[in-house]
């Protein structure tokens, strides 16, 4: 029998504050234990002023993390099929609510791919309203989200084109597959490396069905570009992907070594990991540690919100904060526009992103399952 102080803790790590520990107590009818609510919620406290025994961030943190992806996946998708993004009542929430920069609708020529995107775009739908479910009053507004200017930020990164030509990501079904490969593949990643941080089975059994789900979308999206020999194109964005997640070469096209590379796993035959720090990078668009860039224009809601350093550090300094796990660190000075807006710093991340030099000759052998600290 688990004792008072025990469910006390796990309920606290579970919940990012006072109102999501009440509905915690409330779910898991802890009078049917044996313990007096208000004891507990007495002994729980505050959850940044508990003392836990456990690592990490909450689980609601990570959820709400995963809620500002899929925000962002589902405005992506919903706006492709017609023009139009998430309804007033599924945005609102805490944090800092924002609009939607760009989208509108694809012309789809061919009706299968349109057909892939109506699909996936009523799944993130859905994603956004489970999430928004579990979390309750703890659920994270939308944040700012940037589908326009930050897909053409991507592309001359990826040196897909120039720096001053347009990329519309909606112009055409090519270019959405090629959009849709930037933002699924990363979907699959984070959800895998927030596995290991959840506590809560209700919310590891979800967790792990929208990784399911980003995996099979990700398989669709990959296997399209592969049957239209949008090859070159997959090596560019993963490449870009590359070098401003960490040093590891981990990410993978959809062809490898002349042979279709459609599941990108290791030799395990397992998908590799992100933290939230590295899932922040690709979206922030940055190598560097800042809170906001990118897709996501004033940063995510939520308290995982700082993406990870992964630049060079003079004597062999660390970076300061806590790396890899996106909670935010004590070393950002000046507003952080990511690749977004930055003029001269989109041609120096193009030319990172072009140094990289991809292995072609195998599958990556090293899985990231690095656990973040607390």
């Amino acid at each position: 029998m688990f004792d008072q102080s025990f469910i006390a803790k796990a309920i606290s790590r579970s919940a990012e504050n006072a109102v999501d520990r009440r509905r915690f107590f409330q779910t898991a009818g802890i009078a049917g234990l044996g313990v007096s609510s208000a004891a507990l919620l007495a002994t729980a406290g505050p959850a940044s002023a508990a003392p836990m025994d456990m690592e990490g961030p909450s689980d609601s943190a990570i959820l709400n993390f995963a809620l500002n992806l899929e925000y962002l996946e589902a405005e992506f998708y919903l706006r492709a099929i017609d023009g139009q993004g998430l309804s007033s009542d599924m945005i609102g929430g805490t944090g800092t609510p924002g609009g939607v920069t760009g989208g509108h609708a694809v012309p789809f020529k061919t009706k299968k791919i349109e057909q892939y995107a109506r699909e996936i775009a009523a799944d993130g739908k859905a994603h956004v309203a489970l999430l928004r479910t579990a979390l309750g009053s703890a659920a994270v507004s939308r944040p700012a989200i940037d589908i326009g200017a930050s897909f053409t930020a991507a592309a001359v990164a990826a040196g897909l084109i120039k720096e001053g030509e347009p990329f519309d990501v909606y112009e055409s079904e090519e270019n959405f597959l090629l959009g849709a490969f930037i933002v699924e593949d990363v979907g699959v990643t984070a959800y895998k490396g927030a596995a290991p941080m959840i506590t809560s089975k209700a919310f590891l059994d979800a967790a792990a069905g929208l990784l399911a789900v980003e995996a099979y979308h990700a398989g669709i999206i990959r296997t399209t570009l592969y049957g239209l020999d949008l090859i070159a194109p997959t090596i560019a964005i993963s490449d870009l992907r590359d070098s401003v997640d960490g040093p590891e070469d981990l990410d993978q096209p959809v062809v490898l070594s002349d042979v279709a590379n459609l599941v990108p796993t290791d030799d395990n035959g397992l998908v590799f990991s992100r933290t939230p720090g590295q899932v922040l990078n690709i979206a922030y668009l940055s190598p560097e540690s800042m809170r906001s860039g990118g897709f996501f224009p004033n940063g995510v809601n939520g308290e995982l919100t700082v993406s990870a350093d992964h630049t060079a550090q003079p004597d062999g300094a660390m970076p300061s904060g806590a790396p890899d796990t996106g909670i935010e660190g004590t070393n950002s000075s000046g507003p952080d526009l990511g690749l977004l807006g930055v003029g001269g710093g989109v041609a120096l991340a193009a030319g990172a992103a072009l140094a990289v030099q991809h292995k072609m000759n195998a599958k990556t052998t090293t899985e990231n399952t690095t656990a973040p600290p607390a």
